[in-house]
């Protein structure tokens, strides 16, 4: 939960800005039906509290020459906290990978990667996921196409959870 109390006029800031990030304080003032300071304000705050980590172009990956995506499940020999932490650690040194995740059950991380081609990567596959320390098993799946790829948060499930 976050650490401070979000109302409506909050929530629709969030919502707006996971839109279109690149919105200027004017129009989303104008948006929101408020003037542009205390709007410029209480975004201020919502980046403060670590609510909006960031503003990001969403890219093409396919366009840009990223031609695979593959999703890796991996299960690691040792369930201990310093293993996982080594391997998250591991993780964010590997540029293909762009998601790193740990699950509960029989697996214990979900990678989403991207690479040029098979070629590039199988050899981050053979040469650093799978020789990685504590790696057990990898499992991939090459995705084929996507039919959903929405970043964020769904604000109108959380606005029907607090009207209802």
């Amino acid at each position: 939960m976050p650490t401070i109390k979000l109302d409506q006029i909050d929530r629709h800031i969030l919502a707006a800005l996971q839109a279109d990030g690149r919105m200027t304080n004017v129009a989303l003032a104008g948006r929101l039906g408020i003037s542009a300071p205390p709007c410029l304000r209480r975004v201020r705050t919502l980046e403060k509290h670590g609510l909006i980590k960031g503003y990001h172009a969403d890219v093409d990956d396919r366009e840009l020459g990223f031609e695979v995506k593959v999703f890796a499940l991996v299960g690691l020999h040792s369930q201990a906290e310093a293993d996982f932490v080594a391997f998250e650690e591991a993780c964010r040194g590997w540029p293909l990978v762009r998601e790193c995740h740990m699950l509960n059950g029989e697996i214990d991380f979900i990678l989403k990667c991207v690479a040029p081609d098979l070629t590039s990567f199988q050899s981050f596959l053979t040469g650093h996921l799978t020789a990685a320390e504590n790696v057990a098993s990898v499992k991939t799946s090459l995705v084929i196409r996507g039919a959903k790829d929405l970043p964020g948060v769904p604000f109108d499930v959380l606005e029907d959870r607090i009207e209802g």
